[in-house]
């Protein structure tokens, strides 16, 4: 694909839909926009560092940063992004957490510069196909045991990973976990839902979360500028311009291959139709859990505290960052990456 090159409005199974017959292919994005877009990111990154596509099964391939320590044998950090991310939102951690021992992000399958492929419309099939891809890409990359930490999805898919694979899993960190409570009865009535969460629950049927971007077109950048101004704050000690809104808009203007794979593991508004607190007890008992929560956010911080009663005689500690939101590791960068550094020291 050119640059320039727009792509077709696509549906919730992930394909050209019956909207793609009279909508224009009118999405000003392309994957070499995308792999521009995190270039800038990456730019202001001066530790050293290589990147690259990984091969897995499927033809299908899992877009990779690594930095190494050479001196370094310690157990390396493994980060998954969350839903709608990519490896360049971890540019205000990479220079602090790489110090001691080596650091490896990766755009999930179906996100970022990863493929893209048709995902499962089972809930439990579409997680497998995620934990699997993890499982595949650390078999190529050599690694014996991680630390995994994940934010959002990504904390759902390393805790769903660590159930299934947990001799390669040396400590769990969840960052603001999605998909941990069921969805009560009453969730409307318990506290009050923000009204972009309400949005986004009403595109989840019949398109995907994400599909109204796709539809703004040309205006979508524009958009997300407006919707989301916090964006440009979070990240103004890098850059004074819309850098990391471009490339959040190109990461999610592609076509919508792990937004279908979440979409088919949801239910109305955005709970998981498999919830991990029904599993989580079953995680090896000798693996650490920590938790971090952001103090302000609005993503229910209780899981962590229902994760210790679950797992009374394992290692589980809930953090609280302050003045920290949902996208903790950008909100208070400083405080993230010391508390993570703390819980790396704990592991060889």
């Amino acid at each position: 694909m050119a640059d320039g090159e727009f792509v077709n409005f696509v549906d919730a199974n992930g394909g050209s839909g019956w909207l793609s017959s009279w909508l224009p292919a009118w999405c000003p994005t392309s994957m070499p926009l995308l792999k521009e877009a995190e270039e800038r990111i990456l730019k202001r990154i001066t530790s050293p560092y290589s990147k690259q596509h990984v091969l897995i099964s499927g033809g299908n391939k899992i877009w990779t940063l690594i930095f190494t320590q050479t001196f370094s044998n310690k157990t390396p950090l493994v980060l998954l992004h969350g839903f709608g991310g990519g490896v360049g939102l971890w540019a205000l951690n990479f220079e602090e957490l790489c110090q001691n021992r080596a650091v490896y992000a990766f755009d999930l399958l179906g996100f970022g510069r990863s493929s893209r492929p048709e995902f499962h419309t089972d809930a439990e099939k579409a997680e497998n196909q995620f934990v699997e891809a993890i499982e595949e890409w650390r078999v190529k990359m050599g690694l014996k045991k991680m630390i995994l930490l994940g934010h959002n999805l990504g904390g759902f898919l390393a805790s769903s990973y660590t159930l299934k694979f947990p001799s390669r899993v040396s400590h769990l960190i969840l960052v603001e976990p999605w998909g941990f409570p069921e969805r009560p009865s009453n969730a409307d009535e318990q506290r009050p839902v923000p009204v972009w969460i309400k949005a986004v629950g009403a595109m989840l049927s019949p398109f995907n979360p994400l599909a109204g971007l796709r539809l703004a077109g040309p205006f979508g950048l524009s958009l997300v500028q407006r919707l989301r101004p916090d964006f440009r704050r979070k990240y103004s000690s890098m850059f004074d311009d819309e850098t990391v809104t471009e490339y959040i808009y190109h990461c999610n203007v592609q076509s919508p291959s792990g937004e279908t794979a979440f979409r088919n593991m949801t239910i109305p508004f955005g709970w998981a139709q498999r919830p991990m607190l029904q599993r989580i007890d079953q995680v090896h008992p000798d693996i650490p859990i920590t938790v971090i929560y952001g103090a302000r956010s609005c993503i229910d911080g209780n899981s962590g505290s229902t994760v210790q009663s679950l797992r009374p005689t394992s290692y589980v500690k809930t953090i609280a960052i302050r003045g920290a939101g949902h996208y903790v590791y950008a909100d208070q960068p400083d405080d993230f990456n010391q508390k993570v550094l703390e819980i790396c020291h704990t592991v060889d």
